[in-house]
């Protein structure tokens, strides 16, 4: 765990929770401004194809919102700058709204595969993306630059990997075809060998 997310998360309260059932609480009294990505972070993040972010409201009701794309869609644009695309949707602009009254984000990016999550902590803002044409062109895909509302910009504060205990195993479709499709080939070679061999028996 990097020092910054600790010092960040070990509240009062949390540490008298940890204090209440573990018998002591992990205190840091010293961190950096901030945590940078590593490779290893930096990675990660490229090959999601989706993460969840939680904002809070004003009203203090936190809200987890599902974000998707192509692998490398939340881009790493600095070892402490996430970016992605806000494209056209419902209208309800939860997450937009809550930002304008308090920028704090986290992040939960899940490897399900590999049973590897990473959490990140930032402040974020948000641009028109009327406003910043090039910036559409650079951070939201392809063929989506028609549809690019707003640009949200992360400044990364600190990180934390978590265990993989209790993360179950769950795959794509391009992944279970990467397995299956060399299956379903043999299979259906081994049905037209067999058609052949009927069709010997049958002549003889």
């Amino acid at each position: 765990m990097a020092d910054k997310f600790l010092k960040i998360t070990s509240t009062d309260s949390v540490c008298r929770a940890q204090e209440r059932y573990y018998g002591k609480s992990r205190r840091i009294d010293d961190a950096p401004e901030r945590d940078a990505f590593t490779d290893e972070e930096t990675s990660f993040v490229q090959s999601c194809d989706s993460f969840y972010m939680a904002s809070i409201s004003e009203s203090g009701w936190p809200y987890i919102q599902h974000r998707g794309g192509m692998p490398g869609f939340l881009r790493v644009t600095s070892p402490t700058t996430l970016a992605f695309a806000d494209y056209r949707g419902n209208r309800q602009l939860l997450s937009t709204g809550n930002l304008t009254a308090n920028d704090r984000v986290a992040l939960f990016l899940m490897d399900y595969p590999r049973r590897t999550r990473l959490k990140i902590l930032g402040r974020a803002r948000i641009e028109d993306a009327r406003e910043h044409r090039e910036l559409v062109m650079q951070i939201s895909e392809p063929d989506m630059h028609g549809f690019t509302e707003r640009l949200f910009l992360i400044d990364v504060i600190s990180f934390d990997w978590n265990c993989p205990q209790h993360i179950k195993p769950r795959y794509t479709i391009e992944e279970i075809q990467e397995v299956v499709g060399p299956l379903q080939q043999r299979i259906v070679e081994l049905e037209a060998q067999l058609r052949i061999g009927e069709e010997r028996d049958r002549v003889s």
